[in-house]
């Protein structure tokens, strides 16, 4: 059966991403221990054990509190290696692995344990079929700021005598575990928040389109290269959970990584190095008192983003296309409504072109000056009213020599003077490296090249803040070419997750170079581990205008959950989702209900933000009729009502890395219904708990609360712990409150406020 599965995954690899399922989890041998390596070393608030005899023996990373923080099974080898030929391709941006293992090294030797200050190192040999390769695992205290709960490793393979072992690539870490440890993090996934029982690899990519919802999968895949995407794609994986065993950890590393939780007893940890690398797995085991404590360690080692602008949290972001005069006439209806807005998302200043995915924009970061004549009075009118500018930008930049003649001389072509420079990152032959979208090709920036890493800052000053935008969508990051060439030398598969990252640096840089540290943000799609030192706001990426839970709104509140362990604080999604399809099997458009309930969705994340859709025209939008216009201005209201509340949250979260919108699990960990919650519920601080409405038809919702101290937001009933079915009519939906705290009343009072706009 598993011959015929691999078969299939083989013969459609063209097509899909194999589901990881299929493959072979990874063997561990037997461990054998040397008679005279000591039985502990201390390290700081860490002690390095190693126990159980020669029969038996185990190693184990134990915290004062008592706490395992690694630790191998019994008589288990901990450490295994393999030679891997790994395939990778990429097609718009979906990355694509085949993997096959041609030699493993399964049995390993313990020698010694070597004492050194602050740290302690182990040695020994692994066995393989041809031969043994030593290893090297090293131990340190954390040095980092605010880190005394993590403690650094480094697992290294050590060069082998003869060439027979030349050529193992892959090393692995095998970690106690159990079937009830619940594994979550892993920066945004969208499909499940516990990842246990899962194989789960670790590579930026296009999320997909239907991520398994059929028809609409199938379709991408065979129409468009492998695009539908799988529940395991995502723009912004990271290498990082933490568990239900308050344990956790992260890898300081771009190369390609896989988490192998399948095994009840055990998690694995694969880390495939480039062939130029050294075949090593850094980073850092964690522990802490508590979920939000483990999030606190996590941040300090990948840095923790400042607070949002003010701004930002006074109302709506609407976002808007159409030109000068659609614009002005925008902002009369929603002043009319009385809607607050903090700011206008203007994508398509740069001019909009029809491709066969629908409305998409012209890739050159200068405004489009006949698609919107007075564009400084523009801005200047709407900052009088309170209302900022945003735009949009990214890594791409297309040939625009035919518009030049209709834009004036004026009218810079980015992608002719980047090509002239050499800033594009080419293929092999050194030609550049032109990526197909959808209709058109592009050029993607070489962030290796200090130039053109200054070149596109100067872009963003001289071309967009010069503008007036006060901010702007950081789009994509995750489709730098597994095979490119860039200025520096750089392994192309790890770089590919490194670009998002400096992708965020870049846009951060720029900010802070013009003097708008405090004032001005940008919202980052795709990220890894490093991201939230950079990125000033992250969005979900290109959710399906459906219901569903392969990557529909759903998933939007998945994304939301598993995001902040990682320490992506300030997260949002598009109000109704993105991607629309016109298909002869199935269309999917955005329909009334799912606008609505989406919006009310937003109102309780980081930014309130609209998103017309990929095909505007066959998507409901919020004003599309007297109802929802009516049912948005009150979320709008509501969203804004919050601000006091959210900004409070915000200095949490810069100070701690706690994000705005939590599982329920980070603040009740000892609740058994929340261990394996995927999107039914979640809290925005600890003090207000909201339960949206996921599927059509519905005007009730089941809500778990943990304790007695959560109140209805307008009965101001407690109905107490356990589960209850809660009343959740189109603009009134399920909010409850902590009765015990001092924010009760304020939280309370937006909620009535709202209600009295009915």
């Amino acid at each position: 059966m598993l011959g015929l599965a691999l078969g299939l995954c083989a013969a459609l690899a063209a097509f899909v991403l194999c589901d990881a399922v299929w493959l072979q989890p990874t063997p561990y041998g037997a461990l054998t221990l040397s008679a005279d390596v000591p039985a502990r070393t201390q390290l700081g608030d860490f002690e390095l054990l190693v126990s159980g005899g020669s029969d038996r023996p185990r190693v184990v990373l134990r915290h004062a509190s008592g706490r395992e923080v690694f630790a191998s099974l019994p008589g288990r080898a901990f450490v295994v290696a393999a030679h891997n030929d790994d395939v990778f391709s990429e097609s718009r941006g979906m990355v694509r692995v085949r993997s096959t293992t041609r030699l493993r090294c399964t049995k390993q030797t313990l020698k010694r344990l070597i004492r050194e200050e602050h740290r302690a190192v182990l040695e020994g040999e692994l066995s393989c079929s041809k031969g043994t390769l030593p290893w090297r695992m090293q131990f340190e205290a954390a040095r980092e700021p605010g880190a005394e709960k993590a403690v650094a490793f480094a697992l290294r393979l050590l060069p082998a005598t003869g060439s027979a072992l030349s050529d193992v690539r892959t090393v692995a870490l095998v970690a106690a575990s159990s079937a009830d440890e619940g594994h979550y993090g892993f920066g945004e996934q969208f499909t499940y928040f516990n990842q246990k029982g899962r194989r789960l690899p670790i590579v930026a990519s296009e999320q997909g389109v239907g991520r398994g919802l059929q028809p609409i999968t199938l379709g991408a895949d065979v129409t468009a290269g492998g695009a539908g995407g799988s529940w395991h794609t995502s723009y912004a994986g990271v290498p990082h959970f933490v568990t239900s065993a308050l344990r956790g950890l992260l890898l300081s590393t771009h190369d390609y990584a896989v988490f192998d939780m399948r095994r009840d007893e055990a998690t694995v940890i694969e880390l495939r190095a480039s062939p130029q690398g050294e075949p090593a797995m850094r980073g850092w085991f964690l522990t802490g008192e508590s979920p939000l404590d483990l999030i606190t360690t996590t941040t300090a080692l990948t840095g923790r983003m400042r607070r949002l602008p003010d701004w930002i949290g006074k109302g709506a972001i609407i976002g808007l296309q159409g030109g000068t005069q659609v614009v002005r006439e925008a902002v009369a209806q929603l002043q009319a409504e009385r809607i607050p807005v903090s700011a206008l998302w203007l994508q398509d200043w740069v001019g909009q072109r029809t491709t066969s995915f629908g409305k998409q924009l012209w890739w050159n970061w200068t405004l489009d000056q006949k698609r919107y004549p007075e564009w400084q009075k523009l801005v200047a009118d709407l900052r009088a009213q309170g209302i900022h500018v945003m735009t949009y930008v990214n890594p791409f930049l297309v040939d625009v020599e035919e518009r030049r003649a209709e834009q004036g001389a004026a009218y810079r072509n980015l992608f002719a003077e980047a090509r002239e420079r050499g800033y594009l990152v080419k293929r092999q032959d050194g030609s550049p490296y032109l990526l197909l979208n959808t209709s058109f090709s592009a050029g993607l920036l070489d962030l290796t090249n200090p130039s053109a890493y200054a070149w596109m800052k100067q872009v963003l000053r001289s071309e967009v803040i010069a503008a007036g935008a006060l901010g702007w969508m950081a789009d994509f990051g995750e489709a730098f070419p597994v095979d490119a060439v860039t200025h520096q030398a750089v392994d192309a598969v790890a770089h590919h997750n490194a670009y998002p990252e400096l992708w965020a640096k870049l846009n951060r840089e720029a900010i802070e170079e013009a003097g708008l540290g405090d004032e001005a943000t940008f919202f980052s799609r795709s990220g890894y581990t490093q991201s939230p030192r950079y990125s000033t706001l992250f969005w979900l990426g290109d959710q399906l205008v459906t219901w569903d839970a392969h990557d529909g709104i759903k998933t939007a509140v998945t994304g939301l959950l598993s995001s902040g362990l990682s320490g992506f604080s300030f997260n949002h999604s598009d109000i109704g989702g993105y991607t629309t399809i016109n298909s002869p099997i199935a269309n999917y458009h955005r329909s009334k209900e799912l606008h609505m309930r989406w919006a009310e969705l937003s109102a309780f994340t980081a930014v309130f933000r609209t998103h017309q859709g990929n095909r505007p025209h066959e998507n409901w939008q919020y004003n599309s009729d007297r109802q929802t216009l009516l049912h948005f201005a009150r979320m709008a209201r509501l969203y804004a009502c919050l601000g006091p509340y959210r900004q409070a949250l915000m200095r949490e979260a810069s100070e701690k890395g706690w994000p705005l919108v939590r599982h329920p699990w980070l603040h009740y960990p000892d609740e058994p219904a929340f261990r394996d919650l995927d999107h039914s519920q979640l809290l925005l601080g600890s003090d207000l708990l909201f339960a949206p409405v996921l599927d059509a038809g519905r005007t009730q919702v089941d809500v778990v609360l943990p304790d007695a101290t959560w109140i209805d937001a307008r009965s101001g009933q407690a109905p107490g712990r356990g589960r209850h079915r809660i009343a959740a009519p189109l603009g009134q939906p399920a909010v409850f409150v902590r009765g015990d705290r001092p924010t009760a009343p304020m939280l309370r009072a937006c909620i009535a406020e709202t209600d009295n706009a009915l």
